[in-house]
């Protein structure tokens, strides 16, 4: 690629845009998806997040980093927002933003935490809560792909409540292997009692080495680093896992 195309490309991503929200739905009692239309978008990998930029009145301006939820495919931009009671711009995108408003938003942002349709080899994806989001991109893109790659999502989550994409989630998603692990409140008549992921979760839920799967695993700080150490721990190649984790107690 030419170095002038290579500037053109980079620029446009780091470019701050003009998105307009195009729609609106609960994902969760603690997390709303929003869709947005996005001017001269570039396009994204499955994985990939964006920069959001808010703006008050009097100039004080704060940003943070959003997963995309959508597949690429998909001519719309969605990021999920889980509400945090403390926090000071996901409360606002939550329960304030409707389908009219506008966002300033740059991106996409990161290329090593992606999926592509190329990869052919399994794939074992470990969220930990809202780190589901990315990870869907990913399941998303792949049906949408009609890749045939075999797919195991391992989804820790605090209670029923608490889960993103339910419907979806249950449905066979092309074949796309799904465990719920709850860590305070299992629903009724679960096998597995209520606790933090352990290694045999991983045994059970995930891929044996030898296969040579290629491991995505999302969540908070502590989440995301035991969830790794453990699959270390049963084996798997460190180049093949790849992790992304976000600031939380993991609990």
């Amino acid at each position: 690629m030419a170095k002038a195309t290579v500037q053109r490309t980079l620029g446009d991503r780091l470019r701050w845009k003009t998105a307009e929200v195009v729609g609106r739905r609960e994902e969760s009692a603690a997390a709303v998806t929003l869709v947005l239309d996005v001017p001269d978008w570039p396009g994204h990998l499955a994985g990939q997040h964006i920069d959001l930029r808010l703006t008050a009145e009097d100039g004080y301006s704060t940003q943070r980093s959003y997963s995309i939820a959508s597949s690429p495919e998909n001519k719309h931009l969605e990021l999920t927002i889980q509400r945090l009671p403390d926090g000071e711009v996901s409360p606002y995108l939550a329960d304030e933003v409707r389908p009219g408003d506008q966002l300033e938003l740059r991106g996409p942002v990161g290329g090593w935490f992606v999926w592509r349709p190329e990869q052919t080899e399994p794939i074992l994806l470990v969220a930990g809560g809202s780190g589901l989001v990315p990870l869907v991109s990913m399941i998303r893109s792949r049906e949408s792909a009609s890749s045939r790659a075999p797919f195991r999502l391992l989804y820790s989550l605090r209670s029923p409540a608490d889960g993103l994409y339910t419907n979806e989630l249950r449905s066979n998603l092309s074949g796309v292997d799904v465990a719920h692990l709850y860590t305070r409140e299992a629903p009724q008549g679960a096998k597995r009692p209520p606790c933090r992921i352990v290694p045999s979760d991983l045994v059970k839920n995930g891929w044996p080495p030898e296969l040579e799967p290629t491991c995505y695993v999302c969540g908070p700080t502590a989440f995301a680093e035991k969830a790794s150490n453990y699959l270390l721990l049963l084996g798997h190649n460190s180049k093949r896992i790849r992790v992304e984790r976000f600031g939380g107690s993991g609990k």
